[in-house]
C-alpha cells in the first residue's frame, strides 16, 4: 500500500477508538445521536473516515467545556461531511460557545461567592437563601414542595 492510499483508508472502530482516545462504547454512542458518521464495508463492519478523528477530537474539546451534546450536534451540523474541521471551522463553533461559556462562569463566580456568607450563617432560609432560593422565587411559584415539581427553579443551577 503506497503512502497516499494509506492516509485515504477508513479506520476500523477499534482504529478509531485507539487513535482518539475514546472508548468503542462512546463512538456508538456518538454515531446514534449523529456527531459522527460511518461507512459499512462488505463485511458490514463500520469503517470511519480519518477526517472523524477531528470531529471526535472536537467533540472531546467541546465536552470539555461543558457544551451538552445536543448544542455540539447542532454546530456539527453546520459543518461539511466530506472533511475534517479547520482551524476556521472551530474559530466559528467557539465564537458560538463563548457567551454561554461567559454566561456560565459568572454565575459560577457569583455562586461561589455567595457560598463564602453562606458558610457561616448555615441557616440556609426557605426564604432569604442565595443559594437554595434565590430571590424567593419558589414562594411566588405558591405553596408546597416546589423544589420537587418539573421545570421549577432548581433548575436555574442545573442548567
Amino acid at each position: 500500500m503506497t503512502i497516499k492510499e494509506n492516509l485515504h483508508k477508513e479506520l476500523s472502530v477499534g482504529q478509531l477508538a485507539e487513535r482518539s482516545g475514546v472508548a468503542v462504547t462512546a463512538l456508538h454512542f456518538y454515531e446514534s445521536k449523529g456527531l459522527i458518521k460511518s461507512n459499512r464495508n462488505q463485511g458490514n463492519q463500520r469503517r470511519y473516515p480519518r477526517e472523524v478523528l477531528r470531529r471526535v477530537a472536537l467533540i472531546k474539546v467541546a465536552q470539555r467545556l461543558g457544551i451538552p451534546l445536543a448544542e455540539i450536534g447542532q454546530a456539527l451540523k453546520s459543518l461539511p461531511d466530506h472533511r475534517a474541521p479547520t482551524a476556521a471551522d472551530w474559530k466559528q463553533l467557539s465564537a458560538q460557545w463563548s457567551n454561554d461559556l461567559n454566561e456560565r462562569i459568572t454565575q459560577l463566580t457569583l455562586l461561589r461567592d455567595k457560598l463564602n456568607g453562606c458558610i457561616g450563617c448555615g441557616c440556609l432560609s426557605m426564604e432569604a437563601c442565595p443559594l437554595r432560593n434565590y430571590g424567593d422565587v419558589l414562594g411566588e411559584q405558591g405553596a408546597g414542595a416546589q423544589l420537587l415539581a418539573p421545570g421549577t427553579a432548581d433548575q436555574q443551577w442545573h442548567d
